[in-house]
């Protein structure tokens, strides 16, 4: 996509999509990368409102908390220090400072960052450092050197736990110097990004906005023959596959293990292969080439059916929306096929050669994300095993005699350091069982444990530990009242009764609290209608369009086979 397209695009009527407020900060010129960001947010369906203050305005639109950009009150503030700037700024350091030039400029950024937070309750995103080494020492790694202190500096920025990155550096390796960096627009204009790359850079903003806003992509559906080892399984046999060190079998080994990589950052991977069944699954389990085993798909489907069926059946499977899918296969009129029939899903036009899918897949970057915890790294195995538990389900007599035999056990608990990663991915990540759909970052949610009554959920079975599935800030409205700020859980645990457990330790909490009304309130989104009635369902009266209220001491518990592990 290119500049002038996008130029196009943000002048575009955008009345009728959902608005984002973002300020950009620069010590350089950024006005076209405004125009890039409105234009690329029009393609992803996003309107944004742009403050764009005005030429190296950082420092005081931060440190003065009268200025226009806090009156602006932005959803998101993006701060862009660019390198040649920073290189001016080593130029007029003393020698004998140069040593702790790194630590000096990000002690300066975390101060922006700092302030930021204490005004606004915008998020906070940061631009790295794209590397414009001066070559004064060659190829010498000297602690003296600016390129040592710009890549230390980049790396004490990529330590922050609450401020989201995006990665001009990495851009730019991606790109080439020369196509990111024209000198002539910088020294003329002082534009540091080329107009040619500013696309790519606008891309990836919108990308952490959009993850930030919940949508993600959670889950590739794969194909099989031709896509993760070369050659046709059912034509070729087991030996006549591409697969491992030798030939093209290397660029199928090296797209695996990217696959697995993914799969550990808790990507769920999934089959979609028109084959027998036995005959796909060969490969996975004899075959020595093989990286990914079939222990590392959540679902395996093999059979005759078109994929778009396939495809669907997999989603419900899932119960994951189908915009959180990504469908991979070489054949073009499977792609085709599936992007008619299933609009909603991404599916990339792979290059031809196989070589090519890593560094293609990689360019698109879809699979942004501003979270990650140890949970990720489980998500594999709990989704098979509730793909296990379903097929259990069938051989009760009752759903009640299914939930017992379950043998739930759910613990709820203030939060907690240990835990807030968990919960603050949560709060970002979750959609659709999401009454407010309220975002916090992971200090947020450490200020929240210390100022506001808190609670996580978490569940496990006699097949597996969900972990933490459910998160609860209710705050003090009144000196009698308290309100459910946040009230969201995992839609992986619908209907076993953990709602009911809930909703059930809010008001035993409120109760021993002291307070003797509940408030609740639902914002819709266009995911979250399924709690729409939820607090109806639990009894609270509707006082007005969205708030709902609940009279403590005439609350009944609701039933529940979920047993209470009280730690």
């Amino acid at each position: 996509m290119t500049f002038t397209k996008l130029s196009k695009n943000s002048k575009q009527d955008m009345s009728n999509l959902p608005g984002y407020r973002l300020a950009i900060l620069g010590d350089c010129a950024t006005q076209h990368l405004s125009v890039a960001l409105r234009g690329y947010g029009f393609e992803q369906g996003i309107a944004l409102e742009l403050f764009d203050a005005a030429y190296n305005q950082i420092l005081p639109q931060i440190m003065d908390e009268t200025s226009e950009m806090y009156a602006f009150k932005p959803d998101m503030v993006l701060i862009f220090m660019c390198a040649e700037s920073l290189y001016d700024l080593w130029c007029a350091t003393p020698e004998n400072n140069r040593i702790s030039f790194a630590d000096e400029v990000f002690s300066t950024i975390a101060s922006y960052w700092t302030h930021l937070a204490s005004y606004c309750n915008a998020k906070i995103a940061q631009f790295t450092f794209a590397e414009n080494n001066d070559c004064v020492f060659g190829n010498l790694t000297h602690s003296s050197s600016y390129i040592y202190q710009l890549r230390k500096l980049n790396l004490l920025l990529m330590e922050n736990k609450d401020v989201f990155l995006v990665d001009l550096c990495g851009i730019q390796a991606q790109t080439g110097r020369n196509f990111f960096f024209d000198p002539k627009m910088y020294y003329l204009a002082k534009m540091p990004i080329s107009l040619a790359t500013l696309p790519v850079v606008a891309k990836n903003v919108i990308d952490v906005i959009l993850s930030l806003l919940g949508v993600t992509k959670k889950c590739i559906v794969l194909d099989l023959d031709n896509t993760l080892w070369g050659g046709i399984i059912g034509d070729d046999g087991l030996n006549g596959i591409e697969i491992g060190e030798f030939g093209l079998g290397r660029t199928y080994t090296a797209f695996q293990c990217w696959l697995k990589e993914l799969k550990k950052r808790g990507i769920l991977l999934a089959v979609c292969s028109k084959n027998e069944e036995r005959t796909a699954k060969e490969p996975f389990e004899s075959h020595p080439g093989m990286v990914l085993r079939l222990h590392d798909f959540a679902m395996f489907v093999a059979n005759w059916k078109d994929k778009a069926e396939n495809i669907r059946q997999i989603q419900t499977q899932l119960n994951i929306g189908m915009d959180s899918i990504v469908f991979i296969d070489d054949n073009p009129f499977e792609r085709d096929l599936v992007r008619t029939l299933i609009p909603e899903i991404a599916v990339p036009d792979l290059p031809e050669d196989p070589a090519e899918y890593i560094p293609f897949l990689q360019n698109l970057n879809l699979f942004e994300t501003t979270t990650f915890s140890d949970a990720d790294t489980k998500r594999t195995e709990q989704y098979r095993a509730e793909i296990g538990r379903t097929a259990m389900r069938q051989q009760f007599a009752s759903y009640d005699e299914y939930l017992q035999n379950l043998e739930m056990i759910g613990t709820a608990a203030p939060f907690d350091e240990l835990h807030a990663p968990r919960i603050a991915q949560l709060t970002q990540r979750s959609n659709q069982f999401n009454l407010r759909t309220i975002r916090y970052t992971q200090s947020e949610i450490e200020n929240v444990a210390k100022n506001d009554i808190t609670l996580y959920f978490t569940l496990r079975d006699k097949l597996s530990d969900h972990g933490l599935i459910g998160v609860v800030i209710m705050k003090k409205h009144d000196t009698k009242t308290l309100f459910i700020d946040t009230w969201l859980m995992s839609c992986r645990v619908l209907k076993r009764g953990m709602e009911e457990f809930i909703v059930n330790k809010i008001m035993e909490t409120a109760q021993m609290a002291g307070f003797k009304k509940v408030m609740g309130e639902y914002i819709p989104s266009p995911k979250n209608m399924m709690v729409a009635d939820i607090y109806e369902k639990f009894g609270f009266i509707r006082e007005s369009e969205n708030i709902f209220a609940v009279d403590v001491a005439g609350f009944n518990s609701y039933k529940t086979f979920i047993k209470e592990q009280i730690s």
